[in-house]
């Protein structure tokens, strides 16, 4: 009896449909865990972009209402009499690089928030291409 070779019973039906079973289940969790990992990564993007965003509106919103006192300064300067302003860069030429500035830059701020918005998408794509190959797989496999 030294030449036999020791036999493993084959798993049962009702074994191998538990294990099919399990690994679905774990499938499923493994999916959500990942939707989650996706959906935070998402949302840390969001908030990141959205500071720019905020920043670049407040920006140009400063510079806006700089501009606007501006035209007030250019106005009373072009109605004062010749001589009056000694300067060599008058006070609304002053207001007016002030508010080039916060516009320049409240602009390129925007322009980087709406870049980095239409960098990413809310959805979790990657979990959706991921269950659709699962569920492509479970039907194909029957």
């Amino acid at each position: 009896m030294a030449n036999q070779v020791p036999t493993i019973p084959e798993p049962g039906f009702s074994s191998l449909l538990r294990g099919i079973v399990n690994d679905i289940g774990d499938l499923i969790k493994q999916q959500i865990q990942f939707a989650r990992a996706e959906i935070k990564a998402d949302i840390r993007k969001s908030k990141e972009a959205s500071l720019y965003l905020v920043l670049g509106l407040g920006s140009a919103f400063i510079g806006v209402l700089v501009f606007a006192l501006m035209l007030v300064h250019l106005l009373h300067w072009l109605t004062a009499p010749a001589g009056l302003d000694q300067a060599g860069l008058p006070l609304w030429g002053c207001y007016g690089v002030v508010a080039a500035l916060f516009l320049v830059s409240g602009a390129g701020l925007c322009v980087t928030g709406q870049r980095m918005f239409a960098s990413f998408t809310p959805l979790p794509e990657q979990t959706v291409q991921t269950v659709k190959e699962n569920v492509e797989w479970i039907t194909n496999s029957k």
